[in-house]
């Protein structure tokens, strides 16, 4: 074992490292585990029982995952999340198996990855040009992770601006969501005050307003998504202004949603991440090349693995049981950089041996755990921490 101070590296069968770690003391699991391909890399990437067969490969699969998404689990805060990466070859079943040993009830989402947008070109059928990202909680109950992201803002959603230049846009303040309306949310109908002529709005009424209550296109009862203590305490965001609605003009009540508000401002994430927001394998192979050379086939860009960061606390302790390249501790450098989080990282690689003639074994890299301690070596060096 290799440590400095509070980022970790383990050589070792992550299932007997992940029993050592102390149950619960993890916040954030995000590994890419063989994918079973059967293809030659720098390590081993085909699991086959005595059987043969494609059913085979897959049941000696899924018997190598189990266990060790049982230690994950258990190594997992109640408030914390596990995400990981996988392609077609094993989704269906890695789907079900975490559905297992997680539960149904804790899965958060499947997030398409296009990883490679030109496709592959090799073979025939389909340019495959995405893989899978599995993400579940210990308990959904109470997982901390927020599904959203800074990076993901475009400003150009927000075309209006003050005379000082801040931008924003216009949000109806009433509620259009339908489920929520005078039956089923009765203390948030209630009219208020605008004028169309200076914007002013308030709880009470006032010289030259006009009651506004809030109501749907077609004309149906609505309710506001603001109590009367909030419009009360927040006037300044909010403006009236003269609509053309389904039925002629009316008088309506906007919130001012500013681009730059306290606290930052984020947008929840979709459910397809693409490469150039993300990365792709081939700026990741570039990332790799720059620190210790080309050694490694398919990495994970560091972007991937910074905005699955972005969803939990700066200071989470995050853990790496399948490092392969080192990918996440060098995106935990990153991130703690950029925002000076203290987040920690522990990575744990086999000492399997490289493929003879690969780029590894050729490079001097005798087992696969030398590439991730040599990356995160450099990656100290470059980045510092500790």
């Amino acid at each position: 074992m290799a440590a400095r101070e509070d980022n970790v590296f383990i050589e070792g069968d992550n299932l007997e490292v992940l029993p050592t770690l102390e149950p619960g003391s993890v916040d954030l699991i995000y590994t890419d585990p063989p994918y079973n391909t059967g293809n030659d890399f720098a390590y081993a990437d085909s699991f086959r029982s005595d059987g043969g067969g494609r059913a085979s490969r897959h049941e000696a699969w899924v018997a190598m995952m189990r266990p060790r998404l049982v230690a994950m689990r258990d190594v997992l805060a109640d408030t914390g999340a596990l995400f990981i990466s996988i392609d077609d070859n094993e989704a269906a079943y890695l789907r079900l198996l975490l559905d297992e040993v997680f539960g149904e009830a804790n899965f958060l989402a499947q997030v398409v990855v296009n990883l490679n947008p030109k496709g592959r070109q090799l073979g025939g059928g389909f340019a495959t040009s995405h893989e899978y990202l599995f993400a579940y909680a210990r308990d959904a109950k109470q997982c901390v992770l927020d599904a959203s992201s800074p990076d993901t803002v475009n400003a150009d959603d927000f075309p209006l601006l003050t005379d000082d230049g801040r931008a924003f846009r216009h949000l109806p303040l009433r509620n259009t969501n339908k489920k929520f309306n005078p039956v089923t949310s009765p203390t948030l109908h209630f009219p208020v005050y605008g004028d169309p002529l200076t914007g002013a709005v308030a709880t009470t009424c006032f010289d030259g307003a006009q009651e506004v209550w809030p109501v749907f296109g077609d004309g149906r009862p609505a309710v506001w998504r603001w109590s009367r203590p909030r419009i009360d305490e927040r006037p300044d965001d909010l403006v009236c202004r003269e609509i053309n609605g389904r039925n002629g003009a009316r008088v309506d009540v906007f919130q001012r949603d500013w681009l730059h508000r306290d606290g930052g401002r984020r947008k929840k994430l979709t459910t397809i991440w693409l490469s150039e927001e993300i990365g792709s394998t081939d700026t990741a192979v570039a990332e790799l090349k720059g620190l210790i050379g080309h050694v490694f086939e398919s990495p994970k860009p560091t972007g991937l693995v910074r905005r699955i960061l972005a969803t939990m606390p700066p200071d989470a302790v995050v853990l790496d049981p399948f490092a392969g390249s080192g990918t996440t501790g060098h995106a935990v450098a990153l991130a703690n950089a950029a925002d000076a989080g203290t987040r920690r990282c522990i990575s744990i690689n086999s000492g399997e041996p490289t493929r003879p003639g690969s780029n590894a074994a050729n490079a001097g890299f005798a087992t696969v755990a030398d590439i991730t301690r040599a990356r995160l070596a450099a990656v100290l060096e470059r980045h510092g921490g500790s």
